[in-house]
Protein backbone atom coordinates (compact mmCIF):
# COMPACT_ATOMS: atom_id res chain seq x y z
CA UNK A 1 0.00 0.00 0.00
CA UNK A 2 1.33 3.73 -1.01
CA UNK A 3 0.28 6.71 0.60
CA UNK A 4 -1.57 7.68 -2.70
CA UNK A 5 -3.95 5.14 -2.19
CA UNK A 6 -4.57 5.68 1.31
CA UNK A 7 -9.00 6.18 1.18
CA UNK A 8 -11.82 6.54 4.12
CA UNK A 9 -13.77 3.45 4.85
CA UNK A 10 -16.87 3.30 3.09
CA UNK A 11 -19.04 5.48 5.28
CA UNK A 12 -16.96 6.99 6.99
CA UNK A 13 -17.35 10.42 5.62
CA UNK A 14 -21.18 11.83 5.12
CA UNK A 15 -21.95 13.75 2.02
CA UNK A 16 -22.99 17.31 3.10
CA UNK A 17 -26.50 18.14 2.11
CA UNK A 18 -26.50 20.85 -0.28
CA UNK A 19 -29.01 23.40 0.90
CA UNK A 20 -30.70 26.51 -1.17
CA UNK A 21 -30.34 25.18 -4.40
CA UNK A 22 -33.62 25.38 -5.88
CA UNK A 23 -36.93 23.55 -5.34
CA UNK A 24 -36.49 20.60 -7.55
CA UNK A 25 -33.76 19.74 -4.81
CA UNK A 26 -36.36 19.09 -2.38
CA UNK A 27 -34.10 21.88 -0.09
CA UNK A 28 -34.36 24.63 -2.10
CA UNK A 29 -35.75 28.13 -1.04
CA UNK A 30 -35.70 27.96 3.18
CA UNK A 31 -33.45 25.15 3.09
CA UNK A 32 -35.74 23.23 5.38
CA UNK A 33 -36.16 25.67 7.78
CA UNK A 34 -39.94 26.42 6.95
CA UNK A 35 -41.08 29.87 7.00
CA UNK A 36 -39.83 32.85 9.15
CA UNK A 37 -39.71 32.34 13.03
CA UNK A 38 -36.93 31.84 15.61
CA UNK A 39 -36.21 28.44 14.27
CA UNK A 40 -35.65 29.43 10.72
CA UNK A 41 -33.07 31.96 11.78
CA UNK A 42 -29.33 31.81 12.36
CA UNK A 43 -28.02 31.30 15.77
CA UNK A 44 -30.83 30.24 17.41
CA UNK A 45 -30.68 28.71 20.99
CA UNK A 46 -33.62 26.88 22.63
CA UNK A 47 -32.08 24.84 24.32
CA UNK A 48 -34.12 23.87 27.54
CA UNK A 49 -36.94 26.20 26.83
CA UNK A 50 -40.36 24.38 26.58
CA UNK A 51 -42.67 26.86 25.13
CA UNK A 52 -43.61 28.94 28.28
CA UNK A 53 -44.02 25.61 30.45
CA UNK A 54 -41.77 26.13 33.39
CA UNK A 55 -38.72 24.00 32.57
CA UNK A 56 -37.75 20.35 33.76
CA UNK A 57 -34.42 22.01 34.87
CA UNK A 58 -36.76 24.11 37.39
CA UNK A 59 -39.37 21.54 38.02
CA UNK A 60 -36.87 19.04 39.72
CA UNK A 61 -35.59 19.94 43.33
CA UNK A 62 -31.89 20.23 43.55
CA UNK A 63 -29.66 18.18 45.83
CA UNK A 64 -26.34 18.06 47.40
CA UNK A 65 -23.78 21.16 47.80
CA UNK A 66 -20.70 21.02 46.01
CA UNK A 67 -17.67 23.31 48.20
CA UNK A 68 -15.89 25.23 45.62
CA UNK A 69 -12.68 25.47 47.77
CA UNK A 70 -12.18 21.85 48.38
CA UNK A 71 -9.12 20.99 48.22
CA UNK A 72 -7.93 17.95 46.26
CA UNK A 73 -5.05 15.57 47.39
CA UNK A 74 -3.01 13.61 44.85
CA UNK A 75 -2.54 9.80 46.41
CA UNK A 76 0.76 7.81 45.91
CA UNK A 77 0.77 4.39 47.35
CA UNK A 78 3.47 2.72 49.13
CA UNK A 79 3.71 -0.28 46.69
CA UNK A 80 4.36 2.45 43.90
CA UNK A 81 6.93 4.32 45.86
CA UNK A 82 8.90 0.93 46.42
CA UNK A 83 8.65 0.19 42.34
CA UNK A 84 9.89 3.77 41.42
CA UNK A 85 13.04 4.07 44.11
CA UNK A 86 13.62 0.02 42.44
CA UNK A 87 13.68 1.51 39.36
CA UNK A 88 15.96 4.00 39.65
CA UNK A 89 13.48 6.73 39.51
CA UNK A 90 14.07 7.84 42.85
CA UNK A 91 16.89 7.89 45.10
CA UNK A 92 16.12 6.20 48.30
CA UNK A 93 19.28 8.18 50.00
CA UNK A 94 17.92 11.77 49.77
CA UNK A 95 14.12 13.03 51.33
CA UNK A 96 11.50 12.47 48.96
CA UNK A 97 9.81 15.33 48.26
CA UNK A 98 6.18 16.36 46.45
CA UNK A 99 8.33 17.58 43.67
CA UNK A 100 10.65 14.38 43.72
CA UNK A 101 7.24 12.23 43.38
CA UNK A 102 6.10 14.81 40.57
CA UNK A 103 9.45 14.68 38.77
CA UNK A 104 9.18 10.52 39.26
CA UNK A 105 5.82 10.45 37.50
CA UNK A 106 4.25 9.41 40.55
CA UNK A 107 2.01 12.47 40.65
CA UNK A 108 0.25 14.85 38.41
CA UNK A 109 -0.03 18.33 38.84
CA UNK A 110 -2.77 19.01 36.92
CA UNK A 111 -6.57 19.34 37.79
CA UNK A 112 -8.16 16.67 39.48
CA UNK A 113 -11.82 16.73 39.94
CA UNK A 114 -12.17 20.70 38.79
CA UNK A 115 -9.88 21.56 41.59
CA UNK A 116 -6.52 22.34 41.13
CA UNK A 117 -4.43 19.52 43.55
CA UNK A 118 -3.63 20.65 46.95
CA UNK A 119 -0.68 18.15 47.51
CA UNK A 120 -0.06 14.48 47.89
CA UNK A 121 -1.32 12.01 50.35
CA UNK A 122 0.65 8.67 51.14
CA UNK A 123 -1.61 5.06 51.41
CA UNK A 124 -0.98 1.99 52.97
CA UNK A 125 -1.35 -0.11 49.91
CA UNK A 126 1.24 -2.16 49.02
CA UNK A 127 4.80 -2.18 51.30
CA UNK A 128 8.01 -0.14 51.20
CA UNK A 129 11.25 -2.61 52.52
CA UNK A 130 13.81 0.24 53.06
CA UNK A 131 14.18 3.26 55.24
CA UNK A 132 13.13 6.47 53.56
CA UNK A 133 12.19 9.52 54.50
CA UNK A 134 9.05 10.91 53.02
CA UNK A 135 7.97 14.97 52.92
CA UNK A 136 4.57 15.20 51.76
CA UNK A 137 0.84 16.83 52.61
CA UNK A 138 -0.98 13.66 54.22
CA UNK A 139 -0.74 10.67 55.13
CA UNK A 140 -2.88 7.73 56.52
CA UNK A 141 -2.13 6.33 59.98
CA UNK A 142 -1.60 2.85 58.48
CA UNK A 143 1.06 3.95 55.67
CA UNK A 144 3.04 6.09 58.34
CA UNK A 145 3.19 2.95 60.75
CA UNK A 146 4.42 0.98 57.47
CA UNK A 147 7.11 3.58 57.01
CA UNK A 148 8.17 3.65 60.41
CA UNK A 149 8.42 -0.24 61.01
CA UNK A 150 10.91 0.09 57.84
CA UNK A 151 12.93 2.24 59.83
CA UNK A 152 11.99 5.60 57.77
CA UNK A 153 9.82 8.48 58.81
CA UNK A 154 6.74 10.34 57.56
CA UNK A 155 7.36 14.36 57.68
CA UNK A 156 3.81 16.37 57.77
CA UNK A 157 3.14 19.90 57.57
CA UNK A 158 2.58 21.28 61.07
CA UNK A 159 -0.81 22.43 61.51
CA UNK A 160 -1.46 26.33 61.90
CA UNK A 161 -1.83 27.63 65.57
CA UNK A 162 -5.17 28.33 65.91
CA UNK A 163 -5.66 32.01 66.46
Amino acid sequence: MKLNELRDNEGARLKSKRLGRGIGSGKGKTSGKGVKGQKAREGVSLNGFEGGQLPIYRRLPKRGFVNPSRREYAPVNLGRLAQAIEAGRIDAAQPITEAVLAGAGLVRNGKAGGSKVAGVRLLASGEIGRAVTIEVSGASAAAVAAVEAAGGKVVLPTPAAAS
